[in-house]
């Protein structure tokens, strides 16, 4: 779309939620008008044009991801939503600037050089994700969440990215400045949620909601439910293994409010069907294993309805996370610990020893009585030889120990940046990398991927900023009550839902992969970790990946996070080189697929 007055052109993937309001200021400022339709998006053009790029991003409320040309002085300028719903990439290949929504839509194009970036993989097998601001592929980036980059339209040239919004700066004023913990809280979060999910409730298309039973979800359903003159659209992903299957208590929830509500139960079976389609949606080596039922629940909420919302960003806005309270326990159990005690528990943990001797390891150490061990004993070793909270929130949040063991040349990159703020509480460090790095990277990434494969919108109404700045403010006494966190959204939801429908250990959106590789996807794994293959392909060392086949197969030890990144990598690898016909060095012949591409230039 064309700006009014000729100067901008845009390209535009994303809803700004508040853009009524936006289109009422710029009317009465007399900066807009007359409208030539009711888009957002030529809001958002005329936003532009009154208030500048960095201006009328500090005013949005919203998902997005755009690519403006100005005319006038011959720029393009790529920005992305404060937290990162929408992806983003962009970069250099062959001396064309090439940007785009999804990595596939560059392989496109004919300048695009398939270089494999091994430290971002080493980086995948840390984390299950490849942190931004890499992506798999060599000289191609991700656009960091709430920055934007401008690109010189004569030379191509990519400056560097410019922040128009920190987390970092929300996160230490709301930390040094904390409301006081006083019950007017609960209210004035329950009427921010409500106008969160208000404003995202608006659409000309059926609309519904994703619901696991927890607490984030039924807070949003319920919320739904409270502004909906009519039931709510509701749907849920159950398992026959009980462990998993939270759609149960879905139901129940479901009932209390009163939505119109579906569930679907996933069957090994079903996932195997869709280990084609995942590497071609997700783009890269992702390995988040719940994007199964991520992608299934999609499936079956795009049946009903067109538009979703989701209760993504509760746990780390509000310290839901187990490891958070796990986190501290360790940290303040390790600073009473001289650093020689642990270094000789570390080496009895590392001697490949069992949970059998986490009695003797609490009878020495009586402030590691509490924690579980069972197969979290090797985790704890490499731990407890840790003295930073950089160091143990880097255990905690790892899949694999030591990735560069796992790739051929690998060597693993700093991801964190080097400023990481001081927080007086370890938990309050541990939400706000979450928050920077775990939720746009992984969580959004899988939601987003997984809706849009399905041609169905995601909405997250806890990334609101005006509730993100607020959650910082919130005291952690009102967030974590001993061993249970989010506890001011309990308070929200029971306004809404009885506590014994909602009061329940934390399951997590989960699914039985463990079971699953010892049983129907067996086979499928072992073709794709067949030592020569891997040896045959270069990327992976066949040897530790033989190690934690062979263990997990007989059930000597539980590999199944670690065997299911190789997976995920293997099986991405195979979309990668089926659709290429050549090596990764010169991806000359485009794959499939008909992503539409803008290259930089003005055709008129």
């Amino acid at each position: 779309m064309t700006s009014a007055s000729g100067r901008y052109v845009i390209v535009y993937n994303g809803e700004i939620y508040n853009f009524p309001d936006l289109r009422q200021t710029l009317e009465e400022s007399g900066a807009a008008g007359p409208w030539r339709g009711h888009s957002d998006t030529e809001v958002l053009l005329a936003a532009i044009e009154h208030w500048g790029v960095e201006g009328a991003l500090a005013h949005l409320n919203g998902m997005f991801a755009f690519a403006l040309w100005d005319r006038r002085v011959r720029k393009m300028i790529l920005a992305r939503d404060r937290v990162g719903e929408k992806p983003l990439y962009y970069g250099r290949s062959k001396g064309t600037t090439l940007f785009g929504s999804e990595l596939k839509a560059l392989q496109e194009h004919p300048d695009f050089r398939g270089e494999l970036d091994r430290q971002a993989l080493t980086s995948f097998f840390r984390f299950n994700y490849i942190p931004a601001p890499r992506s798999i592929w060599t000289g191609i980036a991700k656009l960091l969440p709430g920055h934007y980059v401008e690109i010189d339209g004569a030379s191509g040239e990519i400056g560097e990215p410019r922040a128009y919004w920190s987390l970092r700066e929300v996160a230490l004023a709301g930390a040094s400045e904390p409301f006081p913990n006083t019950p007017d809280l609960v209210d004035r979060l329950e009427a921010l949620l409500l106008d969160a999910v208000g404003i995202r409730m608006t659409a000309d298309v059926p609309l519904g909601a994703f619901l696991s039973g927890g607490v984030d979800s039924a807070t949003i359903v319920a919320m739904m439910q409270a502004q909906s003159t009519r039931p709510v659209q509701t749907f849920t992903i159950g398992f026959d293994e009980a462990r998993f299957n939270e759609a149960e208590h879905a139901r129940a929830v479901a009932e209390h409010l009163g939505t119109e509500h579906t569930e679907l139960y996933v069957r090994p079976r079903d996932a195997l069907d869709l280990v084609p389609r995942m590497p071609r949606i997700w783009d890269e080596p992702f390995s988040d294993s719940s994007q199964i039922p991520t992608l299934l629940l999609s499936e079956l909420t795009r049946r009903h309805v067109t538009v979703s919302l989701s209760d993504d960003a509760g746990d780390e806005l509000f310290g839901g996370y187990n490891r958070y309270v796990l986190g501290a326990r360790i940290w303040n159990a390790l600073s009473r610990v001289p650093r020689s005690a642990r270094g000789a528990l570390s080496a009895v943990l590392s001697a490949h020893l069992t949970g059998r001797v986490a009695n003797s390891i609490s009878s020495v150490v009586p402030q590691l009585r509490n924690l579980n061990f069972g197969d979290r004993l090797p985790k704890v070793a490499q731990i407890l030889k840790e003295y930073t909270q950089e160091a143990v929130y880097r255990r905690l949040a790892s899949h694999t120990d030591k990735p560069a063991e796992l790739v051929v040349g690998g060597q693993e990159p700093k991801v964190w940046g080097s400023q990481i703020p001081e927080f007086a509480d370890f938990r309050e460090w541990m939400m706000y990398l979450d928050t920077l790095t775990y939720l746009p990277d992984d969580i959004l990434v899988k939601v987003d991927r997984a809706s849009m494969a399905t041609s169905l919108e995601s909405r997250v109404p806890f990334l609101d900023p005006r509730l993100i700045e607020f959650a910082w403010k919130v005291p952690m006494s009102a967030k974590i009550r001993g061993s249970t966190g989010k506890h001011i959204l309990r308070q929200v939801l029971d306004r809404h839902v009885p506590r014994n429908l909602i009061d329940r250990p934390k399951m997590g959106f989960g699914v039985p992969i463990e079971e699953w590789l010892r049983g129907p996807l067996r086979d499928w794994a072992s073709a794709l970790l067949d030592p020569s293959r891997l040896r045959q392909e270069g990327y992976l060392n066949p040897s530790p990946i033989e190690k934690m086949w062979s263990e997990h197969s007989t059930g000597a030890r539980r590999w199944h996070y670690q065997l299911w990144d190789v997976l995920m990598f293997q099986a991405w690898l195979e979309n990668a080189t089926t659709n290429a016909s050549s090596s990764f060095g010169d991806l000359d012949t485009p794959s499939s697929g008909g992503e539409l591409r803008i290259e930089l230039a003005e055709q008129a």
